[in-house]
């Protein structure tokens, strides 16, 4: 089974997931309720509210027990994203405006603040204790995450413990919790919800590696957001961390580590940075990161009863890995 099967079998349970994601778009001002609308409606493939679905599927699979939940995870996500902008100061996300170029930052972060009331709101609609536990792991999360990422910028002496732990934050946790909510709702045995979060962490670690790569390697019409922009902040990523071990001259090293510390002084160095990353073989060793990461989420499976939401699983995890590459 491919992910392209995946989204068809499930359309109609995620365009469930995507009415009531545009119920809380409903706002008494109707400009940013428009923004948000907007950004909801470019929101990709809802791999995070897919995942919820799909640890639900092997069990007791309720829709309306899930779709909250579903959309919850997903405002979750959008509302971390409105944040991550303003501390940014990003103007461009899925090839939309962000907030953060259009408003006021102090509008940006009570917009923000909203959207994670509202995430917390469905989330707590579910009237269970366990799901409001991850949730607020989640939430806990992505904020260490975030945290990490800012006090490490323009820092060059990251190392790989440092990066996994902030990109399982940023990113993995969210992950994690959504195939962790699934199988609660889903009634789940306790060893079996234990292997869908390790299995959604796998997953989004896999994901992040890959958005890291793709941050050198993919156009920002692809991306939907500028090429290079880890670079241009100063934050580290795998390819830069393999790029420093093993990949780069002494010389190479201390020209990036500079444009990392200081920032580029101009375009032409910035290119220059990202060309030597590009060419150092650091990109491809990044994706054999991510490569191993799909392999341990795809061999947990195993434990998960032979069903058709198992194989689903699978193609979403294989989808981690090959997205626009």
């Amino acid at each position: 089974m491919d992910f392209a099967t995946v989204l068809h079998r499930m359309r109609p349970d995620l365009q469930r997931v995507e009415d009531r994601l545009l119920e809380e778009t409903a706002l008494e001002f109707p400009l940013v309720g428009d923004i948000l609308r907007t950004l909801i409606l470019a929101g990709g493939k809802r791999l995070r509210p897919l995942l919820l679905l799909l640890a639900a599927k092997p069990f007791r699979y309720d829709l309306d027990r899930l779709v909250p939940a579903a959309a919850g995870i997903e405002l979750l996500h959008t509302a971390s994203l409105i944040h991550d902008d303003s501390l940014d100061g990003a103007s461009v996300r899925r090839g939309q405006p962000t907030l953060n170029a259009l408003f006021d930052p102090s509008i940006v972060i009570m917009v923000g603040d909203y959207m994670f009331a509202r995430s917390a709101m469905l989330a707590a609609s579910t009237m269970n204790p366990r799901v409001l536990a991850v949730f607020a792991r989640c939430l806990g999360s992505i904020c260490d995450g975030q945290l990490r990422e800012l006090f490490a910028a323009r820092r060059t002496d990251v190392s790989l413990d440092d990066y996994q732990h902030r990109i399982y934050g940023k990113t993995a946790s969210l992950f994690a919790g959504s195939a962790e909510i699934g199988a609660i709702l889903a009634e789940a045995p306790d060893d079996q919800i234990e292997l869908l979060r390790d299995f959604g962490g796998a997953m989004g670690m896999a994901f992040q590696i890959v958005d890291d790569v793709l941050d050198f390697r993919a156009t920002e019409d692809e991306i939907g957001k500028p090429a290079g922009q880890d670079l241009r902040q100063g934050t580290v990523t795998l390819p830069i961390l393999l790029f420093f071990n093993g990949k780069a001259t002494t010389e190479e090293r201390a020209f990036v580590e500079q444009v990392i510390a200081e920032g580029a002084p101009d375009d032409d160095a910035l290119v220059r940075a990202l060309q030597l990353i590009r060419t150092s073989g650091a990109l491809e060793d990044a994706l054999d990161y991510a490569r191993r990461y799909v392999e341990d989420a795809k061999a947990l499976l195993a434990g998960l009863p032979p069903t058709e939401g198992r194989d689903m699983l699978a193609a979403v995890a294989d989808h981690a890995l090959t997205r626009r590459l």
